[in-house]
């Protein structure tokens, strides 16, 4: 499989139609590299918020609440471009408002056959439950695409091992992270994550972050990352496990990065180590406390 992984550059669009054109560009030129799986980042749709009035696009809550008229057509492009270039796409998360009057961080996966599904963020930073009151969602999913079956972790998501365990455990092979960070220890606690969280579950792990500065934004305001693919480390991988990342000074948006499947399997087999097959030999192991261990022997 062919992933092409977006590092997203951030515009002031003077339209609805500007943002489609842009989005409808892109996947044309992924498509045409032959890449069948394109993963663009968290919080990707908060560029819309260039449309909005500038006292209504300053405001953290008021912008995603007047986000919500241009979702359903959002969502529809994302699905027609899937169809149109016969590839899966997932979608920059969105803000979704929810009937309770609450929002999550939502990222919609749209499949060739005009099939759409979504995958909710789990954990919320401090940023997004103290300043924005988004709430996060409650369960993991996975999702068949042609040729794998992958799982969503939504930026922060990737800090927690037990999340990418269950997704693994439940048969994905490719887990997709969508990011958005705004200084370098945001980018690299995610992105260490996404290394840490390939090598114990022996998968891919692809991280595609939003790009450039956005003043006019309080979500966007500054976007700090690069796209990377990440895999084991391991026999017939990098031996850093790094298959391909942007140089962050790189004008293309797109990094793409050839996944071979039939070897993660393999790897979890026959490996020069077993980590995803060894996970649950410590799920049993005590962590003794001084109060709970023996006297020493004397």
């Amino acid at each position: 499989m062919k992933a092409a992984i977006c590092q997203y550059p951030i515009d002031f669009l003077p339209s609805f139609e500007a943002w489609q054109q842009k989005l409808s560009v892109l996947c044309a030129t992924a498509a045409d590299a032959e890449a069948g799986l394109l993963v663009f980042p968290e919080y990707a749709a908060m560029e819309l918020t260039a449309l909005q009035p500038e006292s209504v696009r300053a405001s953290l809550h008021d912008s995603i609440a007047a986000l919500q008229p241009c979702r359903d057509a959002f969502l529809a492009h994302h699905r027609d471009l899937a169809s149109q270039h016969q590839v899966t796409i997932l979608a920059g998360s969105f803000p979704w408002l929810q009937p309770d009057g609450t929002f999550t961080n939502r990222a919609w996966l749209c499949t060739p056959d005009g099939q759409t599904r979504f995958q909710d963020k789990i954990q919320m930073t401090r940023f997004e439950r103290e300043l924005w009151s988004i709430r996060g969602g409650r369960e993991l999913r996975t999702f068949d695409i042609p040729g794998a079956r992958v799982g969503i972790l939504i930026c922060y998501d990737s800090e927690f091992p037990l999340l990418a365990r269950r997704l693994c455990e439940a048969g994905a092979t490719i887990l997709l992270v969508p990011s958005c960070t705004d200084t370098p220890a945001g980018y690299h606690r995610v992105m260490l994550s996404c290394r840490a969280r390939a090598l114990e579950q022996q998968c891919f792990v692809l991280q595609a972050p939003t790009a450039g500065s956005a003043p006019w934004s309080p979500a966007l305001d500054v976007n700090t990352g690069q796209a990377a693919a990440f895999g084991p480390v391991d026999a017939g991988f990098p031996h850093d496990g790094i298959l391909a990342i942007t140089d962050p000074s790189s004008p293309h948006p797109w990094l793409f990065a050839d996944l071979p499947l039939a070897r993660i399997p393999a790897v979890r087999r026959r490996g020069q180590v077993t980590n995803f097959h060894d996970w649950p030999a410590h799920e049993s192991i005590p962590c003794l406390s001084p109060e709970t261990m023996p006297p020493p022997a004397s």
